[in-house]
């Protein structure tokens, strides 16, 4: 009964998907791949002992969903190593320079304390629980010593891997606290999320964000101390990586967007902190004067404070808007035609899906998938003809969902209500009505691989890859799994493996024909692909499929 809750179907596909991994990476990232190791083996065992265990969670999670942090412990880690390996190979063509692997190598270790951190917080609740006594079969001594000498490796790896890339003791020194403020910002933030927004996520989907949103900030402030003062922060070889435009605006609007809660929230305080001390004639907010405070900081946030930080790490020589129009308007009737197709398919796609959820009885599972069709026709021409105005496009897009979503938390006049009439009609069991993320999860699940993919890149496949396993496979498994599915990977979950398999077919299928169409569009410049090639891909569409079907 043991060794059946141990290999569901889940477990098996992420430690796959590692495996493959660690047998291709190079011996010069070592130390990386075996700290890799040590973070599975120790989110494996968390995973198990918390799902198998009588331990609750002092926070509210998604109800119904497994912890999933084995799969939301190792998924970043796992992808920056895999940009590693593929880094490692342009460094050796000399084709990058050795301050793009450098910085590439301390974001890997960033994201690997963020998750370290996380699963150390977990660790000391599940130990410190009084519901888990060591007579439990679920915490005995021999556990507790084997997930503690997991966590002191993890940590001892980290340090001496440190010890020897560095040059002196104190950028050792300064690295091992960098890398330590993301682990202790990660446990801080994960708490933040869980508590004010229970039963959101699960403790994997939860982590995954955490280590995303931390990882990002992190770069966003040691780009930012670099150029303030390139001798105290040792990332100097690191960040002195050339940012393009396009990366520093996305980075620079998302980043103040989701700060921006806190600045609002601030105002508000400050208002009625006057208004209740009888030195000025202020009087509490009413609904229109609460708009009037939003919208006038948003606009001061999105004009002034945001433009001028991007202009301070990147000399755009103009206003970040005006470059954007002039960006625009390079391709004016390419762009032009690509925002009107665009505006074309969401009018229809909406207006029709919109009707159907209202009177339909269709699962709402279902019928969000024809948002994923609607996805691969929206974003896969875009991605072959105008790849860099694609990448512009969704960070105004995640820009617009994350307005709109604050407008809809805070009910903020007039649009709040409306807002959230109008998403409840796609909310399933997956979304609650404290927040909704469903469209934010296919937005980057899309635009992810592409941002990623940005600089070398020797496997044409990895941009189309969130299209691809989103657009087409996660549709197909989800349709095929709920008509047909049968045979079901685990007792607790939903996913069945006809589901599963018809998700990776549709995918393969769609890369036989989409390659011959990227040769013949110039995308790519032989069809005669080295064939591991196309193998490594096949192989991430199979890992990456199972955790959205």
């Amino acid at each position: 009964m043991a060794s059946l809750s141990f290999w569901n179907g889940e477990r098996a596909v992420v430690l796959l998907f590692i495996s493959a991994i660690l047998f291709s990476t190079p011996f010069f990232l070592f130390s990386q791949a075996l700290a890799l190791s040590l973070l599975t083996i120790a989110a494996l065992f968390l995973d198990i002992r918390l799902d198998n265990s009588n331990f609750s969670v002092p926070f509210q999670t998604r109800p119904g969903a497994s912890s999933g942090i084995l799969l939301g412990a190792v998924t970043l880690p796992a992808v920056m190593i895999s940009r590693l390996i593929q880094l490692s190979r342009a460094f050796s063509a000399h084709e990058i320079g050795i301050e793009e692997l450098g910085n590439l190598k301390v974001q890997y270790w960033a994201s690997y304390a963020s998750c370290f951190g996380v699963l150390f917080f977990i660790f000391l609740l599940m130990w410190r629980s009084p519901d888990n006594s060591c007579s439990n079969s679920s915490c005995s001594p021999q556990d507790l010593k084997f997930s503690s000498s997991c966590m002191v490796s993890c940590a001892a790896l980290c340090c001496v891997s440190f010890g020897i890339i560095s040059y002196c003791g104190l950028h050792t020194v300064l690295l091992l606290l960098w890398v330590l403020f993301h682990g202790l910002a990660a446990v801080k933030l994960i708490q933040h999320l869980l508590y004010t927004f229970p039963s959101c996520a699960s403790i994997g989907e939860a982590l995954l964000a955490t280590s995303g949103l931390v990882l990002y900030f992190g770069d966003m402030l040691g780009c930012t101390i670099a150029k303030i003062d390139g001798y105290w922060i040792p990332l100097d070889l690191q960040y002195g990586v050339k940012r393009s435009e396009i990366s520093t605006i996305i980075q620079g609007v998302v980043l103040g967007l989701l700060l921006f809660p806190i600045l609002f929230k601030f105002v508000l305080q400050l208002w009625e902190y006057i208004a209740s001390s009888g030195h000025f004639e202020a009087r509490p907010c009413n609904e229109i004067g609460l708009a009037l405070i939003f919208y006038s900081s948003l606009a001061s946030i999105l004009i002034v404070i945001i433009p001028s930080w991007m202009q301070f790490v990147l000399d755009f020589h103009m206003h970040p808007l005006f470059w954007i129009i002039r960006f625009f308007l390079s391709e004016p009737l390419k762009r032009l035609s690509l925002c009107i197709y665009w505006v074309g398919v969401i009018y229809a796609s909406v207006l029709r899906f919109y009707n159907i959820s209202k009177n339909s009885k269709v699962e709402r599972i279902l019928l969000r998938k024809y948002y994923h069709l609607m996805a691969v026709l929206m974003f896969l021409p875009a991605l072959i003809s105008q790849p860099k105005f694609l990448d512009l496009a969704f960070g105004a897009a995640l820009a617009v969902f994350l307005v709109l979503e604050i407008i809809r938390v805070w009910r903020i006049w007039p649009l709040g209500q409306l807002v959230h009439q109008f998403m409840n009609a796609f909310t399933d069991h997956r979304d609650s009505n404290l927040l909704i993320v469903s469209h934010f999860s296919l937005l980057l699940g899309c635009a992810l691989p592409i941002w990623m993919s940005s600089g070398y890149n020797d496997r044409p496949l990895a941009p189309f890859a969130g299209i691809l396993s989103l657009g087409i496979g996660d549709t197909m498994a989800s349709m095929v799994g709920h008509k047909y599915g049968v045979l079901r990977w685990s007792k607790t979950g939903k996913k069945t493996i006809e589901g599963t398999a018809a998700g990776i077919t549709s995918v393969l299928v769609a890369c036989s024909f989409l390659l011959p169409l990227l040769a013949s569009t110039g995308h790519i410049f032989t069809q005669s692909l080295d064939l591991s090639s196309l193998g490594c891909d096949r192989k991430w569409f199979a890992g990456g499929l199972h955790g959205t079907t």
